[in-house]
């Protein structure tokens, strides 16, 4: 059903009720839609359209106003749709996706879906028939922000209270409930999105807000992110079998107390695409001041495959050569350079496990500008175990921006680091002196097929896992790194060439 019928009107029978207060619209087909207001948005219990009009059969997603309040309970069967506009799932809200289906953002309307607290998505791919959500321009014209993207916003903690998701929507997230469920996402792609709506607000491929451990996700793809490919603000959900594919910015972002468990992910870069905030693998985050508030960011992730730009053997951390080539989208979103496999700051308590980085300018920064970093990790309350570094420049850096592998000893009063150059940075050497770390010279020591991720037979990475202090939510599996020789959990549902899709 899509929603209850509407008042009756003087004539008999019922009639639909416009999203045109003034002008009655005649759906062409009787949707029964129920419409309402929901914080001065208009809303909604029907979400499909056709151009602009109630059609229970159409193929639009959202009315076409820049902000549209979806508020019933409706599936999409398998086929393709346009999003259009912001379109919230409200508060007790679901909206269930077909495998197979395909739901392009508009790119005039910045397209955004935003599933508020209390609100569900079920999108419940498969490996055959994954659910994309892709740019709707035209094959071979696509570009990252091309639309806006996918946010999750959910009931669980974080260590502000309550909070106003990144990137520009209303919605708030935040709360009590650790367990929350906001649905699923599993063997879905998410394609060309990010808009920068405006300086530094961009909403990312992925967005998730406190979102609770009920929700599932897993098998998610997001390439050519405008902004980051995924971030966490506080929350508990875990995941498996995540993929961030030539971002702009960084890959895996987890601030605000995130505190789930993700294994099994796969980062790859685009040595042409780097952020002017300097992109990094992992960036991690307490809480934006450094402040030493609960609960902590203390995510653990384990078996990631991090292939930075210098797989590419032409690159050069410069902006010269860092133009974004043919996927710079011109649209604000501001070019940089690379950083570092890893960067830990601002009070994070971040875990890292059996996991390898390849070809970044730097492996690891432990930055102290703001908050304690290394003290957390001198006391053991955030661990770096069991990971191995391959063709950096420099194994780690105290400062962001650093560019030397030097002791920083404090910071002035203009917040400029204060070196010691004739001692390595702390980052450096608490690094190797992690159980199982390793820093091995060049990329080609690892062992890695062409791509940069893919173990050959002969690899040392395939016996060297360790998974002491893992709860049982990680799978005991005996490698380093995401893939196993003969186990590609990459096969049927991902896509590396998106650009020349037909959709």
């Amino acid at each position: 059903m899509y929603g209850c019928l509407c008042v009756l009107t003087l004539a008999t029978g019922f009639a639909s009720c416009s999203s045109d207060e003034n002008e009655k619209v005649k759906p062409e087909v009787n949707t029964g839609y129920t419409w309402t207001t929901d914080g001065g948005l208009k809303a909604c219990t029907g979400i499909l359209f056709n151009n602009g009009k109630e059609d229970a059969a159409g193929r639009e997603i959202g009315n076409g106003n820049d902000e549209f309040v979806f508020t019933g309970k409706q599936t999409l069967k398998k086929g393709t749709y346009m999003l259009k506009g912001w379109v919230y799932v409200a508060d007790g809200a679901e909206l269930t996706i077909e495998p197979g289906t395909v739901i392009k953002g508009d790119k005039a309307s910045k397209a955004a879906l935003i599933v508020e607290r209390g609100g569900k998505l079920f999108a419940q791919g498969t490996a055959s028939a994954p659910i994309v959500f892709t740019s709707a321009q035209a094959k071979g014209n696509r570009k990252p922000g091309d639309w806006g993207g996918i946010i999750l916003c959910g009931k669980a903690q974080n260590n502000q209270k309550e909070m106003q998701i990144e990137g520009g929507p209303r919605t708030k997230h935040g709360g009590n409930d650790n367990t929350d469920n906001s649905g699923v996402l599993s063997y879905v792609r998410i394609e060309f999105a990010g808009y920068p709506f405006m300086k530094d607000k961009e909403i990312n491929g992925l967005t998730l807000g406190s979102v609770g451990s009920g929700t599932k996700l897993d098998h998610i793809q997001v390439s050519y992110s405008n902004d980051d490919s995924y971030e966490w603000f506080g929350g508990m959900v875990n995941a498996k079998y995540l993929i961030a594919y030539h971002g702009w910015d960084d890959d895996f972002d987890t601030d605000n107390g995130y505190s789930g468990k993700v294994q099994f992910g796969l980062v790859v870069r685009d040595s042409k695409i780097a952020d002017t905030s300097l992109s990094n693998g992992f960036e991690s985050d307490n809480e934006a001041g450094g402040g030493a508030v609960s609960p902590y960011t203390k995510a653990t992730f384990s078996n990631i495959t991090f292939v930075g730009p210098k797989l590419d053997n032409q690159f050069q951390n410069t902006q010269n050569y860092i133009t974004g080539g043919n996927m710079n989208p011109m649209n604000g979103a501001a070019l940089g350079l690379f950083q570092s496999a890893m960067q830990i700051r601002r009070n994070s308590r971040l875990n890292c496990y059996n996991s390898v980085a390849l070809g970044y300018p730097v492996g690891i920064i432990l930055d102290n500008q703001k908050g304690d970093t290394q003290g957390a990790a001198t006391k053991g309350d955030l661990h770096v175990n069991n990971v191995w570094f391959a063709g950096m420049d420099l194994t780690g850096v105290d400062d962001n921006k650093g560019k030397k592998d030097v002791l920083v000893t404090g910071y002035n009063e203009k917040s400029k680091p204060i070196y010691d150059e004739s001692k390595k940075s702390f980052s450096s050497t608490w690094f190797v002196k992690q159980s199982g770390n390793k820093v091995l010279p060049n990329i080609n020591d690892l062992g890695m097929q062409a791509n940069g991720y893919m173990p050959t037979s002969g690899s040392a990475l395939l016996t060297a896992a360790m998974f002491t202090n893992l709860d049982s939510f990680f799978t005991q599996v005996p490698y380093i790194g995401a893939f196993n020789v003969g186990d590609n959990w990459l096969n049927g549902w991902t896509n590396f060439d998106p650009n020349n899709t037909d959709y």
